[in-house]
């Protein structure tokens, strides 16, 4: 045994017989490696038999949990709201000695739980459940959650004069669409407009133009397109000045949780900006069991351009 009082992948090696090398190729499970079931199975009892715990969760079992909060982000949700949601519950668990491991894409259950086991978490996060938070503010209201700022974006529109709407939405499915959906729908409702039309604005550029034309063609009445984000407002954008049509004057367009492509752009995309690293700060004190005081989180806002 090492002189530390703890098991090593040397003491593991010499019990079984084999190299160090080896043991870490087994208890790693090297896909790359070719070991033998019998080797295999012996390096494995040794494992067992001196109680053999990989240093990166040995403080982990000390303590109950390790220091590190494992944040999951969904596909889709790129944007200002992750950056600086992601920027807050980084700093803010830094402050007391902890650790932020962000996992971008689905995560599949199997390799979530891999994860778990290897570095026993301190707490793990969905960044869309964050993003659900909060409903649509009124006078006495003024909650910066997801709802609260898909509300920011209808009102805008009707604001404008825009009567009648549509959604226009990424070819993929993301864990929010649908509700980002109800939210848009329950604030033209607010709003005392008729419900919003829906359509997808694909990739390649050529089927976007095509998408858009398609729709405008069927819903001649729409004068204004809420985008789902503005990767999707910029598609919008470039197949309707493909299409040769005007914006804002025939058809305005504006982005949600902005990005700087949309400031590049002629005309300079509308959009809704999020700040949420208030919101990370938060959560940061939440998975530490800490009060958070007088942190609040702040509230949206439209950035008006020139498209809408």
């Amino acid at each position: 045994m090492g002189r530390s009082g703890r098991v090593t992948l040397s003491d593991v090696a010499k019990l079984s017989g084999v190299s160090r090398a080896t043991v870490s190729f087994v208890l790693n499970d090297d896909p790359r490696q070719t070991i033998s079931p019998a080797t295999r199975k012996r390096v494995l009892q040794a494992a067992r038999d001196l109680g053999y715990v990989p240093h990166g969760i040995a403080r982990a079992l000390r303590e109950g949990s390790s220091r590190i909060v494992v944040l999951n982000v969904d596909r889709g949700m790129e944007g200002n709201f992750s950056r600086s949601y992601v920027r807050g519950l980084d700093e803010e668990l830094a402050e007391h000695d902890h650790i932020l491991l962000v996992r971008h894409g689905h995560a599949i259950e199997e390799s979530t739980q891999k994860v778990l086991d290897t570095i026993a978490p301190r707490a793990v996060l969905r960044l869309g459940d964050v993003y659900m938070e909060g409903r649509a503010p009124d006078e006495d209201d003024r909650e910066s959650g997801f709802a609260a700022n898909a509300a920011l974006q209808i009102g805008y529109l009707a604001e404008k004069g825009h009567t009648r709407i549509a959604m226009a939405l990424p070819d993929h499915d993301y864990p929010l669409t649908e509700a980002r959906l109800g939210f848009a729908q329950d604030a033209a409702r607010r709003w005392g407009l008729p419900r919003l039309e829906r359509f997808v604005v694909p990739r390649p550029r050529s089927a976007g133009a095509a998408a858009v034309e398609a729709f405008l063609a069927a819903h001649a009445e729409v004068t204004a397109l809420a985008a789902f984000n503005d990767d999707i407002a910029l598609r919008s954008l470039t197949a309707l000045r493909d299409l040769g049509r005007r914006v804002p004057e025939d058809v305005a367009v504006i982005g949600f949780d902005e990005t700087e492509h949309g400031s590049l752009y002629s005309p300079a995309l509308t959009t809704v900006h999020i700040d949420a690293e208030t919101l990370g700060r938060i959560a940061a004190r939440n998975a530490l069991g800490i009060d958070a005081g007088d942190l609040a989180p702040v509230p949206g806002r439209i950035v008006v351009r020139g498209s809408a």
